[in-house]
């Protein structure tokens, strides 16, 4: 399981979406996200689902290796979609004891699972194909003008930069420290609740451990090589826009344009 989460990992190829300059990518990000809680409508699903496997098939990563990643998120998906199955009003189709299933709490489970599974693939394309260093600066582009009201952006972005760095190495080291004390005979998957909370203990606290030191090495490297913030730093590959950034920036936004008028004309029946 812990090998499935794919947020954090990059994925190297030769592809049009990994040369997109990182505030691009950023940007379509956020829009596809926004785009996801928008739309309503078989069509408006439609033009979802075949612009984000146009992303997939342009970025040249594997699907396989995309799906992993849901299943990391299977059981939120399905607490998602009971509450929305059994808690939505409406017209009762199926009843049974004190629950009762309505085709309003269907659509609306089946679509949020939909959306969350799109959602989790739309914001793995932008980590698979941009490196940490990349995101680092293409954020810190991107949020310059809030420097101006004292906002300290390098700041935020390099934190950013080194949370997504450590998700990976603590996902590596949460597996090692599992299979190692399995072998002297802990047991995580048998028992209650209770016990099941209780049995994360010895892997808790080595985890914790293992992550101060890493921290407290990073922050004596980072020490060591003078660095001291963002002000006077110049950078050895400054961002540009180019023409393919341009397409992808006006392909986003026709593609949410088109959101709009689908769920503006074309709705599910009410």
């Amino acid at each position: 399981m812990l090998r499935d989460i794919t947020l954090g990992q990059y994925y190297p190829a030769d592809s049009v979406i990994h040369k997109l300059d990182p505030r691009v990518k950023l940007f379509c990000t956020m829009i596809y996200i926004i785009s996801l809680f928008c739309f309503r409508g078989a069509a408006a699903l439609g033009v979802a689902t075949v612009f984000l496997a146009a992303v997939i098939w342009l970025s040249h990563v594997p699907l396989k290796f995309m799906i992993k990643g849901l299943r990391a998120i299977l059981i939120l998906m399905l607490i998602t979609g009971l509450f929305n199955l059994f808690l939505t009003p409406g017209e009762p189709v199926v009843t049974f004891w004190i629950f009762k299933i309505t085709a309003e709490g269907a659509a609306n489970a089946l679509i949020m699972v939909i959306r969350l599974t799109y959602l989790i693939l739309g914001t793995s394309i932008m980590t698979l194909t941009t490196t940490p260093n990349q995101l680092t600066d293409g954020l810190e582009k991107a949020l310059m003008p809030l420097s101006k009201i004292g906002v300290p952006v390098h700041v935020v972005a390099m934190m950013m930069s080194i949370a997504l760095r450590f998700i990976p190495i603590l996902i590596e080291e949460t597996d090692k420290i599992m299979k190692a004390q399995m072998a002297r005979g802990a047991d995580f998957e048998s028992g209650n609740l209770l016990k099941r909370v209780k049995n994360m203990i010895p892997l808790l606290v080595p985890l914790f451990v293992s992550a101060f030191r890493r921290a407290d090495d990073l922050a004596m490297a980072m020490e060591a090589r003078c660095y001291h913030g963002g002000e006077g730093r110049t950078k050895m590959k400054p961002l540009r826009y180019e023409g393919r950034d341009r397409l992808a920036y006006l392909a986003v936004i026709l593609y949410f344009a088109l959101i709009l008028l689908c769920r503006r004309f074309l709705r599910w029946p009410q």
